[in-house]
């Protein structure tokens, strides 16, 4: 009988010890989707956007790499800018 049965795939993570490591990328790819909608929308280029966000070209490159987990809420709130929107961050229970 498998220790895992009846529990969840969240538990499966924790235990693990990567769940959080699973939340952040989870996250980030999230926020690269809706960034990347919003250069299509506004057609805008990857060049044209780091100028917006006056930040070079490989640093929007990471913002944009899904599997790059790490970020600042300061990159973050310069690309929301630079796409007309703002960010919203909040801790959930």
């Amino acid at each position: 009988m498998s220790k895992h049965i009846g529990t969840t795939f969240d538990d499966f993570l924790e235990e693990e010890g990567v769940l959080a490591e699973a939340e952040a990328i989870a996250v980030k790819r999230v926020i690269v989707y809706q960034l990347k909608e919003l250069m299509k929308e506004q057609k805008l280029t990857k060049t044209q956007l780091a100028k917006r966000m006056k930040t070079s070209h490989s640093a929007l490159e990471r913002l944009l790499d899904p599997d790059n987990p790490s970020v600042t809420l300061l990159t973050l709130e310069r690309a929301a800018k630079a796409l007309g929107k703002s960010i919203r961050v909040e801790l959930a229970v």
